[in-house]
C-alpha cells in the first residue's frame, strides 16, 4: 500500500499535527511494520511499532525525501526499535513470529471467523517458510514483501548494498522454491 500522489500533502499535514494525516501515516504503514517485526521475533510487535511511530512523530521535521526515503526512514526506525528491545531482554532476534504473537496479527485482521482460520493456517505456511532461511535472507523478505520497500529501500535500511540486497533475496527464493519442489515430490 502507499499514499501516493497524496504523500506529500498528507506529510505536510501530519508535520503540523493533523489527525487526519497521522492516521493515514498509520493506516499505511502500521499493519507492515508490525508484521516485520513479528516476523524478525521482536519480543513485542506492538510495542516496537509504538514506540517507531512515536519516534516517527518526534522526528517528522527534520525528515526530507519521497514516499519511498520516508518508508525507508520508518522501517529502520523499526529496525532499531527491535534491536533495541532484544538488548533490554537479553535475547537477539534469531527466531521469525512466535506463534502467539502471529495468532494475535491474525485475530485482529481476520474479520470473522472464516478468514481468521484462513489467515491463521497462511500465517502458519508462512512461519515454516521463514525458518527455512537464515537471518539475513528473512529480514529481507520481510522488508520486501511484507513491507514493500525495494531493493533500494531495503539496502538503505540494512545498510547493505542493493547487489548484496538481491543476492540475498534470489538466494532466499531459491532456497524456499528447493524446499517446496521437495515437499512436493516427498511429503512426509
Amino acid at each position: 500500500m502507499s499514499l501516493g500522489p497524496a504523500f506529500e500533502s498528507v506529510l505536510s499535514a501530519a508535520r503540523v499535527g493533523e489527525d487526519w494525516a497521522w492516521t493515514e501515516i498509520y493506516r499505511d504503514l502500521a499493519g507492515p511494520v508490525r508484521g516485520y517485526l513479528a516476523g524478525k521475533g521482536s519480543p513485542s510487535p506492538e510495542d516496537e511499532a509504538a514506540d517507531t511511530f512515536l519516534h516517527v512523530a518526534r522526528s517528522l521535521g527534520g525528515f526530507t525525501g519521497d514516499e519511498g526515503a520516508f518508508r525507508s526512514w520508518v522501517f529502520s526506525i523499526a529496525h532499531r526499535r527491535m534491536v533495541d528491545a532484544h538488548r533490554r531482554t537479553g535475547r537477539r532476534p534469531e527466531s521469525p513470529a512466535e506463534e502467539e504473537t502471529l495468532a494475535a496479527l491474525v485475530r485482529e485482521a481476520a474479520p470473522s471467523a472464516e478468514h481468521h482460520a484462513l489467515l491463521r493456517g497462511q500465517a502458519e505456511a508462512v512461519d515454516r517458510l521463514l525458518r527455512r532461511l537464515n537471518t539475513r535472507q528473512r529480514e529481507i523478505l520481510l522488508l520486501r514483501v511484507v513491507a514493500g520497500l525495494s531493493v533500494r529501500e531495503t539496502a538503505d535500511v540494512l545498510g547493505a548494498s542493493e547487489s548484496a540486497v538481491k543476492v540475498a533475496q534470489h538466494r532466499a527464493i531459491a532456497t524456499l522454491r528447493r524446499d517446496l519442489d521437495r515437499e512436493v515430490l516427498d511429503p512426509v
